[in-house]
């Protein structure tokens, strides 16, 4: 029987949850995921959970922050003054910007908190420091 190794691309069915149980993904209704384990295009936990897996094969996996999108790093969050915001946007907590760091890259950033001349902008994955749970199932081995 074909196992799901390092270097094959793999195709799998998903639900991902938080600790409470609530859902936060899901391939559900959508067509399976596809990726080549090893080549770190989804979170290490993961691949790791997918490696040794038959087709038709389902599990669940804990995976733990570090293993995940890593711990929440507060040196990620910072606060800007009011006017380092262009006046055309109305920033309100929870809304996602982006911010373009000095080498040219847009960063992903989640408004944390708005007061009257500061704004507070976070640049952790949103599932940072979260430990996650999938619920897998490998559809397919192989191209």
């Amino acid at each position: 029987m074909v196992q799901a190794k390092s270097g094959d691309t793999v195709k799998v069915h998903y639900k991902g949850k938080l600790a409470d149980g609530t859902v936060f993904d899901s391939s559900e209704g959508r067509d399976p995921l596809e990726f080549a384990i090893g080549e770190g295009q989804i979170i290490p936990g993961f691949e790791q959970a997918v490696i040794g897996m038959a087709p038709g094969e389902s599990k669940t996996a804990e995976i733990p922050s570090e293993e995940a999108y890593g711990p929440h790093r507060p040196e990620m969050v910072l606060e800007v003054d009011r006017e380092q915001i262009p006046e055309d946007i109305e920033v309100e907590t929870g809304q996602q910007l982006q911010v373009q760091h000095p080498s040219g890259q847009q960063i992903p950033v989640v408004v944390t908190g708005v007061a009257e001349s500061k704004v507070t902008l976070d640049a952790n994955h949103p599932l940072a420091g979260q430990d996650l749970t999938f619920d897998i199932e490998l559809v397919k081995v192989g191209g």
